[in-house]
């Protein structure tokens, strides 16, 4: 029993390590490290510096102590501007600014310090280089002025996966189920997307997981994303599932600025030219709104931030359809002799004959469907077909218009407990219909598209060189 007990814990110790790691290795996908070495002016490395950390934004600071080899590591910071703060006795306190860490990045940050007392402070600002940058794979970074800056049709945020290297976007003119991107060759499905840590599936009218796309085919949201970075090969086991481009979206959040927005988008038909080469009168009926506002800001300065975003899609646009349908002889109970009866056609090939009324000998069909005989049993409701064909059939060519409609929202919320205990908190949802009409009324495609995503984020510092999240 006493063995037992003992495999017991040992079982329990090894699932609290693995439950521990998977943690650390969710939250190290939407944050980023500082690290680096401090040396004195000959070039000595100084060990038991205090080297802190503020992000500027939102006042959260994370110290760490140098080692025997001078070096510092400070590990799951979120993005942002920050300030290094070095102090030792003995030494100058020296600060730095103009530090901006992205996502998934580890910045080096080396340190010479001078001689002299610590209530003496060297401030080093403007925009001071972070000497050797390294990034965990080859990436392509998508910063927030891009974000918010670059013209983008649809305002679907992943439309900027294209200007990375070896990324394709092939998506189709006519296809809404969401943007296709090849990844250094890979197959769109093989792509993963993460936003805060968990992964993004969306609300895929099509079911596929080829990207976070809903109703609208666009990954909304350009104003509630901060950032992101597209991780091509290889990158870390921790990112794992899929061998495509993994990308990694960081969230916008509040900070001790108020901060927002507010927009309107639209795109009419009643603005726009008819086409030099389109053949018809009219200008195709075209309709598009996007509109929404974020707002965030402090509830507490340094302490807590709210941040909420909303953004609405709905778009009116004709298709071009086509149906193969009976042509107008057929709808009049007048057949092709092929089709007819052997002794229907007598001398006449390839002519139209009468036959005789399909329903006779036939049983009453339900509900009586078919009432009329010949010509009006035939008739679908797709309107007058438009070509004859030698086949009985023709085309029946329309513009039936499909109506999108997505409503996106984010919420996030932070709070900084103390020194060694932070928190963060977002939601996502998703929720849009889309209707496909057809030639046949009847078959007219209505498709409901709601994700929801919710993610958690605790960090806790045990000491200087040990911390969890």
């Amino acid at each position: 029993m006493t063995r037992l007990h003992k495999h017991l814990r040992i079982g329990t110790a090894i699932v609290g390590l693995i439950a521990l790691g998977t943690c650390l290795v969710f939250a190290q996908g939407s944050t980023g490290t500082i690290s680096g070495v401090v040396r004195d002016a000959s070039g000595a490395v100084i060990p038991g510096v205090m080297v802190t950390a503020k992000h500027t934004e939102s006042g959260l600071t994370r110290a760490a102590v140098t080692n025997e080899t001078g070096g510092y590591t400070i590990q799951l910071l979120p993005v942002g501007a920050y300030e290094i703060t070095t102090e030792l006795a003995g030494f100058k306190q020296q600060v730095r600014r103009g530090i901006n860490l992205v996502v998934g990045q580890e910045a080096i940050v080396n340190v010479t310090l001078e001689v002299g007392t610590v209530s003496e402070t060297v401030t080093v600002t403007g925009e001071a280089p972070i000497v050797n940058t390294t990034l965990s794979s080859t990436t392509g970074l998508v910063n927030e002025s891009q974000i918010k800056d670059l013209p983008l049709n649809g305002r679907g945020f992943d439309q900027l996966m294209a200007v990375a290297p070896g990324t394709i976007n092939y998506t189709s003119n006519v296809n809404l189920n969401g943007n296709f991107f090849s990844v250094v060759g890979r197959r769109p499905e093989e792509n993963t997307f993460t936003i805060n840590g968990v992964e993004y599936v969306g609300a895929n009218s099509a079911g596929q997981p080829i990207g976070p796309a809903g109703s609208s085919g666009q990954t909304l949201g350009v104003d509630a994303v901060r950032e992101f970075n597209l991780l091509q090969h290889s990158y870390g086991a921790e990112y794992g599932k899929r061998a495509g481009g993994h990308v990694v979206t960081v969230a916008s959040s509040g900070t001790n600025q108020l901060h927002g927005s507010v927009f309107e988008y639209l795109r009419n038909s009643a603005l726009d030219a008819r086409n030099f080469f389109d053949a018809t009168d009219a200008v195709p009926p075209f309709k598009r709104n996007e509109f929404g506002a974020s707002l965030g800001g402090p509830i507490k300065k340094d302490k807590m931030f709210l941040f909420g975003n909303y953004e609405g899609f709905r778009q009116r646009l004709a298709l071009s359809s086509v149906a193969v349908v009976p042509d107008l002889q057929m709808r009049q109970g007048l057949l092709p002799c092929y089709l007819a009866p052997p002794t229907a056609c007598g001398s006449t090939p390839g002519q139209y004959v009468t036959v005789p009324n399909l329903k006779t000998g036939m049983l009453p069909y339900a509900s009586n469907f078919w009432p009329a005989p010949n010509g009006n049993e035939l008739f679908v409701g797709a309107g007058l077909p438009n070509a004859g064909l030698p086949t009985g059939t023709a085309y029946a060519i329309s513009n039936p218009k499909q109506a999108v409609r997505e409503d996106f929202g984010l919420t996030r919320f932070d709070y900084n407990a103390s020194g060694k205990d932070s928190f963060s908190v977002s939601y996502l949802i998703s929720d849009g219909d889309k209707i496909d009409p057809r030639a046949n009324t009847n078959f007219t495609q209505i498709s409901t598209n709601r994700s929801q995503v919710v993610s958690f984020q605790e960090t806790h510092v045990f000491s200087p060189t040990f911390l969890n999240s």
